[in-house]
This record gives structure tokens, C-alpha cells and sequence, in this order.
């Protein structure tokens, strides 16, 4: 579809939203002004699949020109979530590209030279306002209930004055010269063509006083020196539509295909952000959740395969994305459903698989919600994917796998002698339950669940017991717990030695009580 600026009455543009399948160029543009969080990556992964589906080309460009907000660690955390998420990108950081650089730093000139180029055709013009000025304009047009805006002083400066100005050296920022009259339209491949009066439109800032160019000059300038055939951003940027319309008609350039995603919304409906609930990307890796499961929920939100599927794989998605698909309402994230996706995810692991992705947390120290630091590291690997195997359907995240497998690394346990004995049991049945159940556990050749479990039952059956009377006591002797994974197979994954202490001392402390 198209863009078209116009000083006459709007006219509805022409054009489809699909490109050839060869040709789609979408970028993710990310600016270092923060740590991304899952909104900003459910943009990108649009960008991804979009071309992955069209086999074309997605491109990471880094907009660094805020220098003043830029936080440290921005771009590499940026990267390395790209990384965790198996989102490669075709050009850009760390592997270049024809139409670099891609960080918008290191393009000035080009935002210099495309500067000059739109005042000399009459497009922009140099502002040399004050900030105390603006700020009186913009409290005075606040006073009368009007929208804030810059009123034009500059742009009514003769060529003579403003020639003398800037031989002068003194400071001016470059502004956008927005048509007065007539209308722009904005035509959005999700919402159709948008108008938008140029009597309410602001002669935006292009190019700052320190050269360095705004958003609204340099996305211009690179989308389209770059190649790019399809912009996905956040419905945020609709308003600024118009001038970057306007900006490609002044440079005699076509525009790309505008889409406008909407918003992840947090669970109260207010736009998802780092001031409102949202956390950055990486936070989730650290609390255990797998790339595969968090790409499949972010791609859920605002984008949807039919009414019934929700599990898709990396390659499900790719053959089935489309723009339309994408819907326009606000995409609500909810924690909980994406806590779900990830147990999904986590119960389809091998155990071999889920065993090397939980090792790095069981390993941590213990106040970074490891396993106890009384407990020897490295790990022995075979034990541990034994071990998690057996918690796998309980698992919602992997930082879950320490504190639900504690018992099966550590030797003493400790709990409430009580919670022994099950209900409608007492001290003394309990106790010469599991007096039997060691003499039989003890005799047993075979520790296997497959051995261990029969005779148990035989015994529960001898004793006129329901099983989970003698069941809950034995969980409770080799756990230190009332809820664990299946009581036979952990025994005989905890070890005959380690199971048959643990309830030698359970007879122990039950006789005591």
C-alpha cells in the first residue's frame, strides 16, 4: 500500500499490502535508551517472521542518537536477547552488511547532507529558538487550552537574516516546513488510509542543534537508503506518520508499507512499559523460561493462527504468519499465561535436553536460588537429568528445579516429625508401618520402582491400610515432604542406601515424639 501527502482534499490510496515473496526488506530499530522488554520484541519478531515467511531480509539497526539517555549495556543486552531467542538478523551489528553502517551514530553526514538537501528545496528550515522561548510559547498556548505546538517564528525569518544567522555560528536546530493547508494521508496495511489535517500537524525538529538527527529524519533516511519495503512499529508512531509521509514525498522518495501493530497492553489495560509492569527481556532467561516457549506467546500477542492453536513451533510460525492476521486491538500480556506456555514447553524437553538447561540453575549459589551451598558442585550430569526427569510435569519454569529437587542433593532433612503420620493414622500404627516397610525395603534385592512398589502395596494390603495411610509416611520419611514426584521412582532414584537412612531416622524421630 501507500502513502500520499497531498494539499488538496485526500484522495484513497491504491496498492496491496503484499510484496513480492523475493523483495520483502523489514528492519528492527531499536533505540539503547533502555533495556527492551517483551513489547518491543513482539515487534521485532513480526519483523522476523514476515521475512522468514517471504524469504527476505531482516535487518537490526541500532537508533543510538539519543546520546544523552543512552544506558550503558543497552546494545549489548538488545543483542543478546536476539541471541537467546534464536532471532538471527541478515545485516547488521556484528556481521555488517552492503547498506551499513547500522548504527545511526555513525551515519551523521548522511543526516547532515539529506538535511541541507530538504532546505534547499524549500522543505525545512533552521530554527534558532531558544529553549526558554519554547517553553514560554508552549505555556501560553497551554493557557488558552490549545494543543502545544511550535508557532513558526523561523520559518517567517527572510533568506538574508537567516543566511546571517548561521554564518554567525549561532545554534539552530533544523525543522520540518509541514504543508498549512490541505490534508496527508497515511495508509496503514492493518487500518486502511488515515487523514490527517496539516493545519494540526507541528514543524517537527529534523536535525538537533548538536547535528544529531531525531527519529523523525533518521528512519527516513535509513528505511530508505536501506531498502526497506515494510515498517512494523507500535501503533504509538500513527501520529508521526504524517511528517515521515511528508518527508518522503520532499525527498522525492516512495514509501514503504506502513503497519501500525498495536500495543501489548499489562493486565489492566494500560500500554505494557518499563514504568508499567513490564521487565526486560533477559530477566525472563534468568528466571527460567525457554526462548522457544516466551517466542511462542509473544507471537500470540496481537497475531493469531486460528481460533483453536496456540502451540506452534518456530517453523509453524514462519509458514503461517501473515499481515492479515495482525489484528488492531491491544494485545493484553498476562504473566500467566505465558508461565503456562513454558511448563508446555518444559514437559516436551528430552529429559537429556531438560537436564542441560537446568544444570546453570541448581549450580547457582544458593542466594541466587540455587541448590543449598553445602551441596558439592559441578553436579553429577546423569544423576541430575534423573532427577529433574522426574519433577519435569511439575515444572513451570526451570529456577523451579532447586528448591522441588533440594531433597534429592542434600543429606539431612529436616520437618515436622507430625506431618508422619497421615490422616486417620495415629503414632503407633504409623510407626509399625513403617517398622515393616523397612524390614521389606531392607530384604529387597532390586531397587527398582518396578520391585519396590508391589511389595509395598502387598504390605498396605496386610495391614488394612488405605495406601495413601503407609504411602504418605514413606513420602514423608525419603522427602521431608508431603508432595513429590511418584514415591516409588523417587526411591529408587534417591539411591537403597539413602532411602533406607532416611527412614531409619523418620522411625527415630516418630519414636521420640
Amino acid at each position: 500500500m501507500s502513502a500520499t501527502p497531498t494539499s488538496a482534499p485526500a484522495q484513497q490510496p491504491t496498492g496491496g499490502i503484499q510484496a513480492s515473496p523475493h523483495t520483502v526488506r523489514v528492519r528492527f530499530a531499536p533505540s539503547p535508551t533502555g533495556f527492551q522488554h517483551i513489547g518491543g520484541y513482539r515487534t521485532a519478531l513480526f519483523d522476523w517472521l514476515l521475512a522468514r515467511h517471504a524469504r527476505g531480509t531482516f535487518l537490526l539497526r541500532i537508533e543510538d542518537t539519543d546520546i544523552a539517555r543512552t544506558v550503558p549495556g543497552a546494545v549489548e543486552a538488545i543483542i543478546e536477547g536476539f541471541q537467546w531467542l534464536g532471532l538471527d538478523w541478515d545485516e547488521g551489528p556484528l556481521i555488517g552488511g552492503p547498506f551499513g553502517p547500522y548504527f545511526q551514530t555513525q551515519r551523521r553526514d548522511i543526516y547532515r547532507a539529506m538535511s541541507n538537501q530538504l532546505i534547499t528545496g524549500g522543505h525545512a528550515y533552521q530554527c534558532f529558538c531558544t529553549a526558554d522561548r519554547l517553553k514560554q510559547v508552549r505555556d501560553e498556548q497551554q493557557a488558552r487550552g490549545e494543543p502545544p505546538r511550535y508557532d513558526r517564528l523561523c520559518r517567517r525569518i527572510n533568506s538574508e537574516e537567516r543566511a546571517r544567522r548561521v554564518a554567525d555560528g549561532e545554534p539552530y536546530v533544523v525543522r520540518f516546513a509541514v504543508p498549512t493547508e490541505g490534508a496527508t494521508l497515511v495508509d496503514d496495511a492493518l487500518r486502511g488510509a488515515i487523514r490527517f489535517e496539516n493545519a494540526n500537524l507541528d514543524d517537527a525538529v529534523l536535525l538537533k542543534s548538536n547535528a544529531y538527527p531525531t527519529y523523525h529524519l533518521a528512519n527516513v533516511v535509513d528505511d530508505h537508503l536501506m531498502r526497506i519495503t515494510h515498517v512494523i512499529r507500535a501503533e504509538e508512531w500513527i501520529p508521526s506518520a504524517p511528517l515521515h509521509v511528508l518527508t518522503y514525498a520532499a525527498l522525492d522518495w516512495a514509501p514503504p508499507v506502513f503497519v501500525h501493530v498495536p500495543d501489548v497492553l499489562g493486565p489492566d489495560g494500560r500500554k505494557l512499559s518499563k514504568r508499567h509492569g513490564a521487565v526486560p527481556l533477559l530477566e525472563y532467561r534468568d528466571r527460567g523460561y525457554l526462548p522457544e516457549a516466551v517466542l511462542n506467546y509473544m507471537a500470540l500477542l496481537g497475531w493469531s493462527f486460528d481460533d483453536k492453536a496456540d502451540v506452534l513451533s518456530r517453523d509453524q510460525l514462519i509458514a503461517s504468519f501473515s499481515l492479515e492476521r495482525v489484528g488492531t486491538a491491544g494485545a493484553r500480556y498476562d504473566p500467566g499465561r505465558l508461565l503456562w506456555f513454558n511448563g508446555v514447553y518444559i514437559r516436551q524437553l528430552s529429559p537429556a535436553d531438560l537436564a542441560d538447561r537446568t544444570l546453570p540453575f541448581l549450580e547457582r549459589p544458593q542466594d541466587q536460588g540455587g541448590l543449598p551451598d553445602s551441596v558439592s558442585r559441578p553436579l553429577d550430569r546423569a544423576y541430575a537429568e534423573r532427577v529433574v526427569g522426574l519433577e519435569r510435569e511439575r515444572m513451570k519454569t526451570l529456577a523451579d528445579a532447586a528448591e522441588m529437587t533440594e531433597f534429592f542433593f542434600t543429606e539431612a532433612l529436616e520437618y515436622d516429625p507430625a506431618l508422619l503420620i497421615a490422616k486417620g493414622m495415629d503414632r503407633e500404627r504409623t510407626l509399625d508401618g513403617l517398622r515393616r516397610a523397612d524390614k521389606l525395603l531392607r530384604a529387597s534385592r532390586r531397587w527398582v520402582a518396578g520391585n519396590i512398589e508391589p511389595k509395598l502395596r502387598e504390605l498396605v494390603a496386610e495391614l488394612g491400610l488405605k495406601p495413601v495411610q503407609l504411602f504418605t509416611s514413606l513420602r514423608v520419611a525419603v522427602t521431608g515432604r508431603t508432595v513429590s514426584p511418584p514415591l516409588f521412582d523417587t526411591m529408587e532414584v534417591l539411591g537403597r542406601q539413602r532411602s533406607l537412612n532416611r527412614l531409619a531416622r523418620a522411625l527415630v524421630l516418630l519414636a521420640e515424639k
